[in-house]
């Protein structure tokens, strides 16, 4: 059993929690939680870390043959990044794929994130993606880190089923996509005709921008179609993860 917080595995715990580029270089990420753990697919767990109280009452959760270690109730909180953690974490090896399961497939609908900074936002975009349809996800290299806990948290599990690839020019990828038929579909308060009146039946690419700033100039740019989502009394744009649900099930409704 693990009883001090100067233990080197809880150590790297909470260096994994606070560093992207300590999880860049060991190829992991930490997923607090019950369902996080549940839902991972056995062969990203590297291994499991339990609080004693929550061993000595649900250890049955452990299936064979899997790596894990009881921690003092008081040491496994301090590596926790909740506040009221469950019990259970799991180090998770970071996915990857290839452009051609993100982008390819017979319909392909993919959701373009640009240099949103907000973790919750994105870990929003993700769970409504998985739940609308969406079958990739590109982002931007500025943005906000895919598996930091908040990010992880708000995906609820998504993060391990959606394709997600990262890029370092999305107005020059959008290109690459246009070239296989992809439309993309930019929302933009410069956008002229609403979001409803479009076709997304074809292979599409929904584009959301940075929280403050929208969509760089280059991004808008390339996309195939700039459009609005209607606003009533003052408000002009919306925030990002909603905008982007409007969107995505927008998309949904017209190819169910």
């Amino acid at each position: 059993m693990i009883t001090s917080s100067s233990n080197q595995q809880i150590k790297n715990i909470v260096l994994l929690n606070k560093k992207a580029k300590a999880r860049r270089e060991q190829g992991l990420f930490v997923a607090e939680g019950r369902k996080m753990f549940l839902e991972a697919p056995g062969e990203w767990i590297e291994k499991v870390f339990l609080s004693e109280s929550f061993f000595e009452k649900e250890n049955e959760i452990l299936p064979d043959g899997i790596q894990y270690e009881v921690v003092e109730d008081h040491v496994f909180a301090s590596a926790c990044d909740t506040k009221t953690p469950q019990g259970i974490l799991s180090l998770i090896k970071i996915p990857s794929y290839t452009e051609e399961q993100v982008t390819g497939g017979e319909n392909p609908f993919l959701i373009v994130l640009e240099d949103l900074q907000d973790p919750g936002n994105v870990g929003t975009i993700l769970r409504t993606a998985e739940g609308a349809g969406v079958t990739g996800i590109v982002v931007s290299r500025r943005t906000a880190d895919l598996f930091q806990p908040k990010t992880i948290r708000a995906t609820m599990g998504s993060i391990y089923r959606m394709p997600i690839l990262e890029v370092d020019d999305p107005a020059a990828f959008l290109q690459r996509l246009s070239a296989h038929g992809i439309q993309s579909y930019a929302a933009h308060l410069r956008g002229k005709e609403s979001y409803r009146v479009q076709d997304y039946t074809g292979p599409t690419a929904i584009l959301i921008g940075n929280e403050g700033n929208g969509l760089s100039d280059a991004l808008a740019a390339a996309a195939s179609r700039l459009v609005r989502i209607p606003m009533e009394g003052r408000v002009e744009s919306l925030n990002a993860a909603i905008a982007a649900a409007v969107l995505m099930y927008e998309v949904h409704g017209q190819r169910n």
